[in-house]
């Protein structure tokens, strides 16, 4: 019923249903089999230090059996996208979305640097609705970006689920708005965690995310971009609110780290917080 609730399917046709289940059920047991092994996304990093031992993995498998996993297991959705670094657009990375949904306007993801079992906890995406979005104040609309292009483009996928599901998700997250923070950057070959979480932004236009790591994706999930890229042309997707995205009007926002832990195309004199100011220059005007 939540797989149902998330992609908005409530046609009339049992069998549409019968197929979007059936599609759902096929998805979540991919999350359980770690993102099922052909499609296999793995951590570009490996484990620091000492590797899981014997008594350890006793004291896992007894927690699991004794504890419950309540908030984890309400995870019924898996999206996979790719996010920029707020002030830096050169610094992308393929995101694995795990999300699990709080209400009809909001749902919250949390994100991995692949679909396995070691794979590295990045950070965490906030989804919510137009309407939900268009309540903030006006500062905090800065922090958020939007998913029109990401939907339209057919980066945005949900591997595993049928078309009719894919497209009823997608429908449903072409107006929405999300915040993203990362806390672990793996896609710089970081082993730990280091360094202050990072503002995180969606792309918005073609020609700013990299091919080769579009390609790469599709090749490896087998899928399509410009295929769904077709196939979503359809779908009807409201103006962006202007308030959101706000790098593309010359307010980058970014967190200062005061760890010194540059990140990849950051300069060493940009150590304030005006290093946001490094923003790629490519700003596509407003889509209407």
């Amino acid at each position: 019923m939540q797989a149902l609730q998330l992609c908005g399917i409530f046609d009339r046709h049992q069998e549409t249903l019968r197929t979007a289940i059936h599609g759902a059920m096929a998805a979540l047991m991919c999350v359980g089999a770690a993102g099922c092994d052909n499609h296999a996304a793995r951590s570009p990093v490996a484990v620091a230090g000492t590797g899981e031992t014997a008594g350890l993995r006793v004291l896992e498998n007894s927690a699991a059996l004794l504890q419950t996993q309540a908030p984890v297991s309400a995870i019924n959705t898996y999206l996979d996208g790719f996010h920029f670094t707020s002030g830096r657009m050169q610094e992308q990375m393929e995101a694995h979305h795990y999300c699990s949904v709080l209400g009809e306007e909001l749902i919250q993801c949390v994100i991995y640097d692949g679909n396995v079992r070691d794979a590295k906890l990045m950070g965490v995406e906030y989804v919510i609705s137009a309407r939900l979005f268009e309540s903030l104040p006006d500062a905090e609309k800065a922090l958020w970006h939007s998913h029109r292009h990401e939907v339209l483009s057919g980066q945005l996928v949900a591997p595993g689920i049928p078309e009719v599901a894919e497209r009823a998700l997608m429908t449903r997250l072409v107006s929405t708005y999300g915040k993203t923070w990362h806390t672990w950057h793996t896609n710089l070959s970081q082993t730990l965690p280091l360094g202050i979480p990072q503002l995180m932004m969606g792309f918005t236009a073609d020609g700013q995310v990299k091919p080769s790591m579009v390609q790469e994706r599709d090749r490896r999930m087998e899928v399509s971009s410009s295929e769904r890229r077709l196939a979503r042309s359809a779908i009807a997707a409201p103006a962006v609110n202007p308030a959101a995205d706000a790098w593309m009007h010359g307010n980058t926002i970014q967190l200062a780290d005061p760890t010194g832990m540059l990140h990849a195309t950051e300069r060493p004199a940009a150590a304030s917080a005006s290093r946001a100011d490094s923003t790629d220059t490519r700003r596509p005007p407003l889509r209407p």
